[in-house]
């Protein structure tokens, strides 16, 4: 029987936070995308609220929508939340708590789990597990699912509190269970909720099954005619207990352990169970930053809660100097990220770039002889240095659609990572990104060189002097009119430019098409000279156009400094003419 909370009939959704309007000149920093909303032809808005409120079982929500039909003119807000909906895709369910099809919430929840569960009979599933963060409402929609999960007659096997993602990532495979649901909006603003899908090999769902899985939530009948039962089964830390022997048995015991680390687990669930990793590790405990140390719904030290967003680490990075650290590591709420920042030369701090850990975390593990027989692999758009070390060290190497869910696909998989801090280590562990696992090997890549009197950005320069600088970056234009961002890419593929940033473009691939063996998607890539790269990409989910560069050059002599210099300039002017290019 659950030992949840009982759903409460007082728990708020939570202040409506929203991430800051990028600029035209800063690096897109946005929230996990939230689903494509489908719009449904044009009806009486009050009616469809009025069925809505007939099927309800929240007093939350009913309570919300009864003020809005009560409001002098409520069809604008009514239209937001119910002329449309979260359509479930790769990535599950995503979007702001709230009442109507368009917004999270337990009717939503209930339907998708349903579906789900129909999904899951037809392929001969028999059991889900579970898992949910400490977002605002969290709780109570992992009950919700995993009572429609149990109401089917299949096995709900629910984690035993807010814990990270990637623990249910693990569990997945570790119990046998045919699916995996995460209830988790990652490090989106704080009035958002989600609901993520994984299948029985322990990897996010990709298609077809997204499109069966929805197909079966669209054929889902009234709430009041979904079997629901209270007879799930509550995980005991059993489960967490065996994610952290996993996540250890990554680690060679007979490396160094002296090192000095500051954390922040941002407001999220990660804290307990990193402190327990590093423990079991042998690692030193962390100072932690206290402000953020204890899960928080609303985020209250954050603009939201993403540790690529600037000032995000603010707090972390003061931690670091007032206890002179040798690493600062953060994860992001739900824990499937990784963020590490370095004590620069200078004396100043600065967080490792995606790619930059990326490359680091790779070639610790092939020095590890953990890449032996296996895969290396990232997304298309982070840095190609990983493919070049890849090739240097004589094993495989994968370049995949964005999205781990991709990565994860990759066959013999050894280590995976996105530009977008996400690492996975262990696919044999955790099939998915993983900010715990990722960062006991960051811990032992840091006290490794710590031991030789060295430190990170040491071992970076030594990847620059055998493979060049890579030096990548990002450029994120926001438009006020949706059809213009279409209409950009479609004139770049009409009519692409000769040059950027004056640099020759060599050769224009047109990702629609179908690029190095890879499925189709929206999106250009522009080579240039001197092995410079542009991938331009509209955004699925804001009104943007994103571009992402990479710029190589080579080390002259034992110049890295130079090289990092001259790389720095060019992709300045990059920037520069991507933003004329598509403005």
């Amino acid at each position: 029987m659950s030992e949840l909370p009982a759903t409460s009939d007082e728990s708020q959704a939570g202040d409506q936070q929203r991430m800051p309007d990028a600029t035209r000149n800063a690096p897109d920093r946005q929230p996990e995308p939230r689903e494509h909303r489908h719009s449904e032809d044009t009806v009486d808005v009050t009616d469809l609220a009025q069925a809505w409120l007939s099927e309800d079982p929240d007093p939350v929500t009913r309570a919300e929508l009864q003020a809005l039909l009560a409001a002098p003119d409520p069809v604008a807000a009514l239209s937001d939340r119910f002329q449309g909906s979260l359509e479930f895709g790769t990535a599950g369910l995503r979007g702001e708590v709230g009442v109507g099809p368009n917004r999270m919430n337990r009717l939503v929840v209930t339907r998708a789990t349903a579906g789900l569960v129909a999904y899951l009979r037809l392929h001969g599933g028999r059991s889900v597990v579970i898992g949910y963060d400490a977002r605002n409402r969290s709780a109570d929609f992992a009950r919700d699912a995993a009572s429609v999960v149990a109401g089917a007659g299949l096995e709900a096997l629910l984690l035993p509190g807010p814990l990270p993602t990637p623990v249910l990532a693990f569990a997945v495979r570790h119990l046998g269970a045919s699916a995996g649901v995460m209830v988790t909006a990652s490090h989106n603003p704080a009035a958002d909720n989600g609901y993520k899908v994984y299948l029985g090999d322990g990897s996010l769902i990709v298609p077809p099954a997204d499109v069966e899985i929805s197909r079966e939530i669209k054929a889902v009948g009234p709430y009041f005619s979904i079997p629901r039962a209270e007879t799930w089964t509550t995980l005991g830390d059993d489960v967490v207990d065996a994610y952290v022997a996993r996540a250890v048995s990554v680690l060679d015991p007979a490396t160094p352990r002296d090192l000095v680390t500051v954390y922040t687990p941002m407001h999220g669930v990660g804290g307990a169970v990193s402190a327990r990793a590093v423990a079991a590790a042998g690692f030193p405990a962390p100072q932690v930053v206290s402000a953020q140390a204890e899960p928080d719904p609303e985020f209250p030290t954050v603009s939201f809660p993403n540790p690529e967003e600037p000032g995000a680490l603010d707090l972390l990075l003061e931690l670091a100097r007032e206890h002179s650290a040798d690493l600062a590591v953060a994860n992001d709420p739900d824990a499937d990220r990784l963020a590490v920042a370095v004590p620069d030369r200078n004396g100043t701090w600065r967080a490792l770039t995606g790619d930059e850990l990326g490359a680091l975390l790779a070639t610790h593990l092939l020095r590890r002889g953990r890449v032996e027989g296996g895969s290396l692999a990232s997304s298309l758009v982070s840095s190609s240095l990983l493919g070049t070390i890849a090739a240097a060290a004589g094993v495989g190497y994968s370049s995949t659609l964005t999205g781990f869910k991709w990565i994860s696909k990759v066959p013999a998989l050894r280590f995976g990572y996105e530009e977008a801090l996400g690492y996975c280590v262990d696919p044999e562990g955790v099939k998915d990104k993983d900010g715990i696992s990722a960062t006991l090997v960051a811990l032992e890549m840091a006290a490794v060189a710590k031991a030789a009197g060295r430190t990170l950005l040491d071992e970076l320069d030594d990847l620059y002097r055998a493979h060049g600088v890579h030096l990548t970056g990002q450029v994120s234009l926001r438009f006020t009119d949706l059809s213009r961002i279409g209409a950009a890419v479609e004139r770049l593929r009409a009519e692409p430019p000769e040059s950027l940033g004056g640099l020759t473009v060599t050769g224009v691939d047109d990702l629609s098409r179908g690029v190095d063996g890879l499925p189709p998607t929206d999106g250009l890539r522009f080579r240039l000279q001197d092995g410079a790269r542009v991938i331009v990409r509209p955004s699925g989910t804001e009104p943007k156009v994103k571009a992402y560069l990479e710029v190589v050059r080579p080390v002259e002599g034992d110049d890295v400094a130079a090289a990092v210099a001259a790389a720095t300039e060019v992709r300045s002017r990059l920037a520069d003419g991507v933003r004329a290019l598509l403005a």
